[in-house]
């Protein structure tokens, strides 16, 4: 199934027609949704700038990282699911939109690092400072970006 006649299916359905009809079911998910991000920015950019070696520096990493990493799964899952509700009700302009795509796009290049090399940076004590220092400056860059992104996705699509 192409996205296109995806996205048109779930604008048919009755849970995005009931999100689409109601400014408040809209605001409440975007307050929510506002929460869940909240959540992944604070864990990643406590986790990147311990990375980088800006914050927390006397802290081992794995120290900070299980928490911070827990804040950004939580987020995550808040931020998917309140994303996907708000997007349901014009699901096939939402993702025809250059700026979303490149949303998406970040979101899974940073969840994706933070997920899979970084973790594996904590699990491995002998990594070295440069290796740790080049994943918390690419995971702020990349952070920072999907930040961005959902600034610019608000303001211009």
């Amino acid at each position: 199934m192409q996205a296109e006649s995806l996205a048109a299916w779930v604008e048919m359905t009755q849970l995005a027609r009931f999100v689409g009809e109601s400014m408040w079911v809209i605001a409440t998910l975007s307050a929510i949704h506002l929460l869940g991000f909240t959540l992944v920015m604070g864990g990643a950019l406590l986790l990147n700038l311990r990375f980088a070696g800006v914050l927390l520096s006397r802290s081992p990493p794995g120290q900070v990282a299980r928490p911070a990493s827990r804040g950004i799964a939580i987020g995550l899952v808040i931020s998917i699911v309140t994303g996907i509700l708000l997007a349901s009700w014009k699901a096939t302009e939402v993702i025809s939109g250059g700026i979303f795509q490149i949303k998406m796009l970040l979101l899974m290049a940073a969840a994706l690092l933070h997920f899979t090399w970084q973790r594996a940076q904590v699990r491995n004590a002998a990594t070295a400072v440069s290796r740790l220092r080049l994943s918390g400056v690419l995971g702020l860059a990349l952070w920072l970006g999907l930040a961005l992104a959902g600034c610019a996705f608000i303001l211009f699509e």
